[in-house]
């Protein structure tokens, strides 16, 4: 009876780490096979792990500069591009969803539960629902082949709205009463009070908000017109075609590049995902 705790914790470690070696099976398996030389067929799994003619491990790491470098791709643009408009988009929503979902939880004012209601309605809709329309919008501003093309539509989330939303109103309401008492308005409560608080959920709707953005494809190839603004979901398209996919190690070497990134990210932001989500759903 005794050892009946540590034993099972020692089994949920176990099969926990067992889960986790079959997930991250396949990002090991492409990362290897990145690292062998360019132009080589797939090799079988027992050599996997690139070995010198001498047996010795020699990774290939040349194949990333390859990529990266590429003369007839400007792969580092793509990932630029990638870059500047994921943060970009990161910190527009961050603040426009956050001040509506302020308006939401923390203001009162005639309609706002049937508004709400509609808004939340919003996120029946898939995204290429309304392609066209925001297509002929952007075409009609004269964005198209811009970085406003690719930044703007995605400021407004209703996901996002509803997930600060539902954290703010776990907040106490007596703190907005003593801000007002010190002479605070609204938006400095907001700014002052509810934002330093809610770092769990605004850490959990940027890690969300990232991974949306960075894997986008369909945004990026209807918004823009030509090579240089292309992003690198996109652009690994690309990257395929021009080698006509039988050049694995540097297939693999892109799609690497474009992993890497999102796993950073959840690295850092993972403790957050859940506070963030079950603090937010309970009211």
């Amino acid at each position: 009876m005794t050892y009946a705790k540590p034993l099972k914790n020692l089994l949920s470690y176990v099969l926990l780490a067992a889960l986790a070696a079959f997930l991250m099976a396949p990002f090991v398996w492409m990362l290897l096979i990145s690292l062998h030389p360019s132009k080589t067929p797939i090799p079988p799994l027992g050599e996997i792990v690139p070995r010198g003619t001498g047996g010795e491990f020699a990774p290939q790491w040349k194949n990333y500069l390859h990529v990266l470098n590429n003369p007839n791709l400007p792969v580092a643009r793509f990932f630029f591009n990638s870059l500047f408009v994921t943060v970009a988009v990161v910190l527009g929503q961050l603040f426009v969803s956050s001040l509506a979902a302020y308006g939401f939880a923390r203001t009162r004012f005639w309609g706002r539960e049937v508004i709400f209601a509609l808004f939340l309605g919003s996120m029946m809709f898939a995204g290429p629902v309304t392609q066209i329309p925001v297509y002929l919008t952007i075409r009609n501003l004269g964005w198209l082949d811009t970085y406003w093309a690719l930044i703007v539509p995605g400021v407004s989330s209703a996901f996002s709205v509803f997930l600060l939303r539902q954290f703010f109103m776990q907040i106490p309401g007596e703190l907005d009463e003593a801000a007002r008492i010190d002479g605070a308005g609204d938006f400095l409560i907001y700014w002052r009070v509810i934002l330093p608080l809610s770092r769990a959920a605004l850490a959990t709707a940027a890690a969300f908000t990232f991974f949306g953005v960075w894997t986008d494809f369909f945004g990026p190839l209807i918004y823009t017109n030509t090579t240089e603004m292309r992003t690198l979901e996109v652009g690994l398209s690309i990257f395929k075609n021009s080698y006509g996919g039988s050049n694995w190690p540097l297939q693999m070497t892109a799609a690497v590049i474009v992993m890497l990134p999102l796993l950073v990210i959840f690295l850092f932001t993972q403790r957050y995902f859940t506070k963030g989500i079950t603090l937010g759903a309970i009211k």
